[in-house]
Parts: structure tokens; sequence; C-alpha cells
């Protein structure tokens, strides 16, 4: 049985095509996985899982969205293939809500698993990126309960202006940095594999496909990358006993 990995989808409703790719995956590679891991932003944004109790009343269209992913989600629980989530930079906020709906279970970031025949550590990457001093300090308090609890008392229109807000300045920020302060910390992913005692390590965040050879510990090890999916364009690994990691570019346009 195999285990399929990915990250990224950025779903959100002014991206169709991510989305119907997305779901034909689901039915026509996925059906029959033994587990699917969903390492972080899922979602282009995520403001509560009350959002969900708007439906169509929503006004930007991501209830309606994801209650549609979450019955899909769901239906590929119901066949027999274990779900796992995990938070990313821009769907933190993603809840047990959420997670039952889609029949799915929150991973905490990072996680430890067993794909195949080894031990592998699981993370969003966005925790790796420590050049990027102002993108730490806003995870940092994002991702503080009580700061969350706070946005989440907020009327649900006044949460989705300041999500708006967040993705603008994101958007802003990020075209001023170097494309070097926007990757990992090469010491932070060594750091963090000694310190959960693996030799192969699996993210997302950076929109950088790739796997990258290096040392921990005096031992060879291994850094795979999962790229963001775009109209018509995917990335998945997958984990199977007896087979080596792999890294798959999917064509998701028919």
């Amino acid at each position: 049985m195999a285990t399929l990995l990915i990250s990224d989808l950025h779903l959100h409703p002014g991206a169709p095509a991510v989305t119907e790719g997305f779901l034909r995956w689901l039915d026509e590679r996925a059906r029959g996985a033994d587990a699917l891991y969903i390492l972080g932003d899922f979602f282009e944004a995520w403001i509560g899982d009350d959002l969900l109790d708007l439906g169509d009343a929503d006004p930007t269209g991501t209830a309606a969205l994801a209650g549609r992913v979450a019955s899909a989600l769901r239906s590929l629980a119901d066949a027999g293939t274990r779900l796992y989530l995990m938070h990313g930079n821009r769907d933190f906020l993603l809840g047990e809500r959420f997670a039952r709906e889609a029949g799915a279970t929150l991973l905490p970031d990072p996680s430890l698993v067993t794909l195949g025949d080894e031990r592998v550590l699981l993370m969003h990457g966005d925790s790796l990126c420590t050049r990027d001093e102002a993108y730490m300090a806003f995870r940092a308090q994002s991702r503080n309960p009580k700061w969350q609890e706070q946005i989440l008392a907020m009327p649900i229109p006044e949460r989705l202006e300041l999500a708006r807000q967040l993705r603008e300045r994101s958007g802003e920020a990020n075209s001023n940095k170097a494309e070097d302060i926007m990757d990992v910390t090469p010491d932070e992913v060594v750091k963090a594999m000694h310190e959960h005692g693996v030799a192969t390590m699996i993210h997302g965040h950076t929109h950088r496909p790739d796997v990258h050879d290096l040392e921990v510990d005096g031992q060879a090890a291994r850094r795979f990358v999962l790229g963001d999916w775009q109209p018509g364009i995917g990335w998945e690994i997958e984990a199977a006993t007896g087979h080596d990691l792999e890294l798959r570019r999917l064509d998701l346009s028919s």
C-alpha cells in the first residue's frame, strides 16, 4: 500500500482549475492509498472553521469551496484512506471541526512518521526559514493561542478583511526580499534532523520542489521539498514499503 504526501495547494475560489485538478487527483490517484498527508497551505487563507456555517452566503466563495473539498476528503477517508492535515502559514487557523468533517487528523508541525521502511520528519517548512526575521516574528505571533482566540472572536466580515490585508502585505513584502531569505536556512534543517534523529525530511512552503542531499551527524541524509499546485500542475511524494521515496510532478491538465 502506498502513502502519498502533498503540500501547498493554496485552494481558493479564484483558482478553480487547481481545485478541479485536486478533486480529480483524489478520485483517480489517491483513492486506494493507505494514507494521505497534506503538509500545510491546503487553503490560500482560513479565517476559522465557523466560516463553514456561511455556505453559499459567504461572499468570497471559500465556505462553499471548503465544504466541497471536505466532502471529497470524507469520501476518501470512508473508503479506507487515512488522512492527515498539517497547518501551513496560510491556514494556521484550520481546526478540529474542518478536520472532523473531512475525516482527517490534525498533525503537529513537526511530526515524526514511518513511511515505507524509515522514520521521516514531516514539516510545513516555514519554521526553517529563519533568515526571514519579519516573517518569523509574525509566525510566533500567529501561533500564539491567545492571539488566535482574539482573531476568532472577531466577526467573520472583519476576519475576511484581515485575511485579505495579510495576503496583500505578504505579497508586497515578499516581492522585496532576496530569494535566499525566503528559502530554508541550511543549519536549521540539520538541527531539526539531528534533534529528531532522522536522515529524511519532507516539507513544502518554499515552492521549490527538489531532493537535496546533505550530511547529518556524519551520515548521508535527504531533504525532499514538495512543490506548489498550479492550474494543470501538481506535486506528490509516494512512499511504499520496499521502494524509495519518489518526488513526482503531476500533469493535471485533463
